[in-house]
């Protein structure tokens, strides 16, 4: 695609103007950086306050009495029971139990339900929403309508109490409504850096005066594309498409704790979504591979693609994500490896220009998470 038929978001004009480096990314001309440059940024967020513009997510509403009993037939997740001003992680499955996406569900009250999904598959979502359950609730897309703002770090808190000092109060994964500028918004504490934060949807024509007023703010710097997934990837938070896809069931993806208790092979409303058998017979009998985190050992770098071998050189997975972490100071990744080499401390090896790079198998987060419980 070229630059002129990207789609630009709410706040393309201010990334120009701030310096960004521009790059597509899901149909979109995103900011990959600032002058300040991904290591930066990426600390900055850990230790301060970042702003990310994420507008090019999918935002959809769902309303009637049986949104959330309709919903819940389409992804293995608890929906009858969220609780409101509550959200939720969960995931489309199809009919092999392959992810067809990961998405945000929160319960707004008055029979509404708050989903935010991948930009890359969100107009495949909203086409399987409408498809399967569109006749038992009223579905609206709100793509154009709203856009969606990140402010993550430890001082994410202390900026956003600044203009609504209720936000404080909130803890992690609870949403609510709250009037930032004047305008309404639908806040949420919650992120995908690990760290303390709230994601923000606002108006479209209010998203750049609320973005230059959080940028205003001594704490607050624009972070990029680059960031983002560093920081996600020390957090071992996956990438739809790149940790997970249709491809990879939830078991195989390391997600079983995404999966409601009350959903699985052996709770109260035990199947009635897409795959339930094959997910429930691999939660049983176990994989034959699996994703695990990775640390290599060497100042090497492994990259996505990179095939992992044994001590034989025998190959027994691949690298799906992998890069710099900038507060370990050392490189992270992620991979599927076969389940004889998922236990905490294998040696592996990963190959890099024909080289292998040793790795172990660890636990993730690398970083530990910050989300604020109360």
């Amino acid at each position: 695609m070229t630059t002129e038929t990207l789609a630009k978001t709410p706040l393309h004009a201010l990334h120009l103007e701030l310096g960004a480096r521009m790059v597509p990314f899901a149909g979109y001309d995103m900011p990959v950086q600032y002058p300040l440059g991904v290591m930066k940024e990426h600390l900055h967020t850990r230790d301060a306050a970042g702003l990310f513009d994420v507008s090019h997510m999918g935002q959809i509403l769902l309303r009637g009495e049986n949104a959330a009993r309709a919903l819940e037939t389409l992804v293995p997740v608890d929906i009858i029971d969220l609780p409101v001003g509550v959200q939720r992680y969960a995931m489309f499955t199809d009919a092999q139990g392959g992810i067809l996406d990961d998405l945000m569900v929160a319960n707004l009250g008055d029979d509404t339900l708050y989903l935010v999904v991948n930009a890359a598959c969100k107009d495949q979502d909203l086409a399987h929403l409408q498809k399967h359950i569109g006749e038992q609730c009223q579905i609206e897309c709100l793509f154009e309508e709203r856009a969606l703002l990140a402010l993550q770090g430890p001082k994410a808190v202390d900026v956003l109490a600044r203009l609504a000092p209720e936000v404080s109060k909130m803890t992690f994964m609870q949403v609510a409504r709250v009037r930032l500028l004047g305008s309404e918004c639908i806040v949420s504490r919650s992120g995908y850096t690990g760290e303390d934060g709230f994601e923000i949807s606002v108006a479209v024509d209010q998203a750049e005066a609320l973005a230059r007023s959080l940028l205003a703010e001594v704490e607050v710097e624009a972070i990029g594309l680059g960031a983002r997934d560093s920081l996600r990837l020390e957090a071992g938070l996956c990438l739809y498409g790149h940790d997970m896809s249709s491809a990879t069931t939830p078991i195989e993806a390391s997600l079983l704790w995404a999966i409601s208790k009350v959903r699985r092979a052996d709770g109260e409303r035990a199947g009635n979504f897409p795959g339930a058998e094959r997910v429930f017979e691999q939660q049983q009998k176990g994989v034959a591979r699996k994703r695990v985190g990775l640390l290599p050992q060497e100042r090497v770098p492994v990259r996505e693609g990179a095939e992992i071998v044994d001590a034989d050189g025998t190959v027994i997975g691949q690298v799906c994500s992998g890069g710099f972490g900038p507060t370990l100071g050392a490189p992270v990744a992620m991979g599927y490896v076969n389940a004889s080499h998922v236990a905490i401390d294998s040696d592996v090896w990963a190959v890099v220009r024909g080289k292998r790079v040793a790795m172990k198998v660890a636990k993730t987060p690398f970083v530990p998470q910050r989300y604020y419980r109360g």
